[in-house]
């Protein structure tokens, strides 16, 4: 069984990846508030789960399988329960600054099927693609194929919301 030499304490962990779990949750939600309790409940379970931790994948890998899941959860529980849509046209505004442009990242990504949008919260996390594979069960050709057609959707969506040409 490999173990690292310096194992790294669960300050440390939450501190390299918490930012990039909130991002990897947001783009599920699309709720910035529900992708804080969602960043919250991952590192509730790998506080309580890491003195188990075997080493016998990335600890970056387990940390994101484990925030995937809690997404998952998140999103069976969310189709349970009735959701009230705000009307609103995101070509109205023709100027749009950079937080908006990311909120309508977010809100494409949110649209897609859940495994599109786990892999690419993965790419955009800089995560390796051999990585995303383990996360996700696929091998990384696949993951590599999913990774463009997922761009390509994401390109059909910014432009029906009026963002590109």
């Amino acid at each position: 069984m490999y173990q690292p030499a310096n194992i790294p304490t669960f300050e440390e962990i939450y501190n390299c990846y918490a930012p990039q779990i909130f991002r990897v949750c947001l783009g599920y939600t699309n709720d910035p508030d529900q992708a804080k309790d969602l960043v919250q409940e991952t590192f509730i379970a790998v506080w309580k789960n890491l003195p188990g931790f075997r080493y016998q994948s990335q600890l970056s890998t387990w940390i994101f399988r484990i925030a995937t899941n809690h997404c998952l959860r998140a999103i069976e529980v969310a189709k349970r329960m009735p959701a009230v849509e705000l009307p609103f046209d995101l070509a109205e505004s023709t100027e749009e600054s950079p937080e908006e442009k990311l909120s309508l990242l977010y809100r494409c990504i949110a649209e897609l099927e859940e495994t599109d949008r786990i892999i690419i919260s993965l790419e955009l996390e800089g995560l390796p693609q051999a990585e995303i594979a383990a996360v996700v069960g696929l091998n990384k050709g696949n993951v590599r194929v999913k990774i463009h057609r997922i761009k390509e959707k994401l390109a059909q969506k910014f432009e029906a919301y009026g963002q590109f040409r």
